[in-house]
């Protein structure tokens, strides 16, 4: 069983940490963000005198002890301040996504009972007052951002900034009783209340205490030597475990500075102008950062391309051992003048430059697209995690990093494999509960603290890493019994920068068929770049030049697939290019991007038929939802494409 210990001293909770910080860290730079262009910097001692303010207008305000605080917005200092200061009061933070639509929000709003609900600007703030009559516990909405705010009535609507004046004249009244709240906060205590994406039903309210975060914080933190000097860059969403554990947890336990972006638009640029050291991104983040550099390249000089080129195949061949620190006998020079030269400006031009340790999770990343950053020597790692860990399940230390396993179980943390190949775990990050869903909480974790992942894997011999293989729910079989595991096949194919998504079908069938979706930003500047006109997505999609080139790239991925002799039965056979981008929106993708395959099977259910009956071609209609939240229909006639497989039975009785 995993170990039940407390922490040294009364570093309990976070605002004991922050407390800790303000002593030992107070002129050190604890959180900037860039508005209208401009890094404003607030050091540890400033934030801690700004969070106790928020906290004591809180406390006016009338927040009782076990309060829901519900916090919408994108990452800005204010919003990470709110939910400490809920904390401080005894109340528990529960961050939403910022772009879930007002129906979603109601959801998640209704199920905690939030009664104050924390709003980054004037269109979360409509959100909540479009459900607000369907939301009774809501007795308080504050905002972040007052553009826009002045004729609304404001008899339940407060500036965040006017929430912590009173807090501050009111401190001689209030001071006690806060100071009182905080002292009774234990390892025990809520930290806070985060939603599952939802990918096969309504979210879970994950309960994640004090010790779950805190233990998790300080056990990966050490892992990576992560310290006070270190800067990090909150992009992520604020209802992500990720972006939690690293910009709350991991910052609170280590002291390092939390930079926030301007917008999702100015991103590339602020992160080229703070440059991290830590770094975390989900695989299409890095998949979108190779896809402009292959965009920039193609539009390149043929000098310039061919010294790419040329100094890629030496990054290929080297620079991950170079990286490792491991003896490499023949090119080291050449590696030297592509760092000089290709490398260096490349890395700097993506805002990667300082990275000491860089994170991929949330799905599986393509082997290509991560030996590619660690060709350029950058410290890009995988780990392997679930919102009811705390994140941290397994990591991988240095020198010990492969593109095929997520690593070693993560300090703390037990793992093993179930007799039907399930991942479990259990350690001190393991969540508390579901929020009032005794029977989900069963189902997932037992009475020893086994949580079930939902992951099949295995761990490999002598080396200790586990290696994942899909969602197991997801793993099936061929009509010929062997083995289905998509999301294998789908990597390899987004590692092309034409495709942004793939969906591969064949669970029971004899053969795989593919829902390609195309990334706009790259054929787009193909077609630029070669006089073809086009007025959609969807007319660019059906091109038939552009289904010629995904051909190829699924001609080229059956290729790889064949090598694998366990998952040689997987490759595509015929595939389509899909007339729209699979949506959050219209229920394909959950928020953290992650495909609901359910949904999807049944929605296009026409074209699955269309793909495994033969047809040249399918007609169909499809019900989107546009930005203002309106309903319509796109109609589209799509065309279906064979691809060439190798024959990998032949070849196995032949080597027979």
């Amino acid at each position: 069983m995993v170990s039940e210990a407390t922490p040294s001293g009364d570093l309990c909770s976070i605002p004991a940490l922050l407390a800790r910080n303000a002593r030992t860290y107070g002129n050190s730079p604890a959180y900037r963000e860039k508005e209208f262009g401009i890094w404003q910097s607030w050091n540890w001692a400033q934030v801690a005198e700004e969070t106790r303010a928020m906290a004591l207008g809180f406390l006016a305000l009338g927040l009782n002890r076990g309060d829901h605080v519900a916090v919408i917005g994108r990452n800005r200092p204010a919003h990470y301040w709110a939910m400490v200061a809920a904390q401080m009061c005894g109340a528990v933070p529960v961050p939403l996504y910022q772009d879930a639509v007002a129906e979603e929000m109601e959801y998640v709003l209704q199920h905690c009972g939030a009664r104050f609900v924390v709003c980054g600007d004037q269109e979360q703030v409509d959100k909540v007052l479009e459900v607000q009559d369907s939301l009774p516990n809501v007795e308080q909405i504050l905002y972040n951002d007052k553009r826009g705010m002045r004729k609304y009535d404001h008899s339940h609507l407060n500036w965040l900034d006017d929430v912590s004046a009173e807090g501050r004249a009111g401190h001689t009244r209030l001071d006690a009783e806060l100071d009182a709240r905080i002292a009774e906060l234990t390892y025990d205590h809520t930290c806070v209340m985060l939603y599952t994406s939802g990918t096969t039903g309504k979210p879970k309210g994950v309960v994640l205490s004090n010790r779950n975060i805190i233990e998790t914080a300080k056990n990966s933190s050490e892992f990576d030597n992560l310290r006070h000097t270190d800067e990090v860059l909150a992009y992520l969403p604020m209802a992500w475990v990720g972006d939690f554990i690293f910009s709350v947890g991991q910052a609170s336990w280590t002291g390092f500075c939390v930079n926030c972006p301007e917008s999702a638009e100015t991103m590339m640029t602020d992160l080229r102008e703070i440059g991290p050291t830590y770094y975390f991104a989900p695989p299409r983040i890095f998949e979108t950062m190779l896809t402009s550099v292959m965009i920039r390249m193609e539009d390149a000089s043929p000098f310039k391309k061919r010294l790419f080129d040329k100094y890629m195949a030496v990054a290929r061949k080297v620079g991950p051992a170079i990286l490792d620190g491991k003896n490499v006998t023949g090119g080291k020079f050449a590696y030297w003048l592509g760092n000089l030269f290709i490398f260096g400006p490349l890395k700097n031009t993506l805002g990667l430059s300082r990275v000491r340790v860089a994170y991929t999770a949330g799905e599986a990343i393509g082997p290509e697209i991560f030996e590619f950053y660690r060709s350029l020597g950058i410290n890009l790692k995988q780990l392997y995690g679930q919102t009811e860990a705390s994140v941290f399940i397994t990591q991988q230390p240095d020198g010990q990093v492969r593109n095929d396993t997520v690593g070693v179980p993560s300090p703390g943390v037990e793992v093993r494999i179930g007799d039907n190949g399930e991942v479990y775990y259990r350690s001190s990050g393991t969540f508390v509960e579901y929020y009032n869903n005794p029977e989900s909480t069963a189902d997932t974790k037992d009475a020893e603290g086994w949580v079930a992942t939902g992951d099949a894997g295995f761990f490999e011999e002598g080396t200790g890493h586990l290696r994942i293989i899909d969602r197991a729910k997801d793993v099936g079989k061929m009509a010929d019994g062997s083995l289905f595991a998509p999301k294998y096949v789908e990597n390899k194919l987004k590692f092309f920068p034409d495709i942004l998504e793939a969906v591969v079908l064949g669970n029971g069938r004899d053969m795989c068929t593919a829902f390609i979706n195309i990334d706009l930003t790259a054929v787009g500047n193909w077609a630029e770049r070669n006089n073809i006109a086009y007025a959609s997505y969807q007319e660019l999609a059906g091109h038939p030049r552009v289904l010629d080139t995904i051909q190829a790239h699924v001609e080229e991925v059956n290729k790889s697939v064949a090598e694998d002799t366990m998952l040689s039965g997987c490759q595509i056979h015929r595939f389509l290019i899909l007339h729209k981008e699979l949506d959050p929106d219209d229920g394909e993708m959950t928020r953290t991007r992650k495909v609901r395959r359910r949904i999807i099977e049944e929605k296009f259910a026409d074209l699955i038929n269309a793909l495994y009956d033969g047809s040249d071609s399918v007609y169909t209609e499809t019900e989107v939802t546009y930005e203002d939240g309106r309903k319509g229909k796109i109609k589209a006639t799509l065309s279906l494409r064979d691809a060439k497989v190798v024959d990998t039975k032949n070849k196995r009785m032949a080597a027979e």
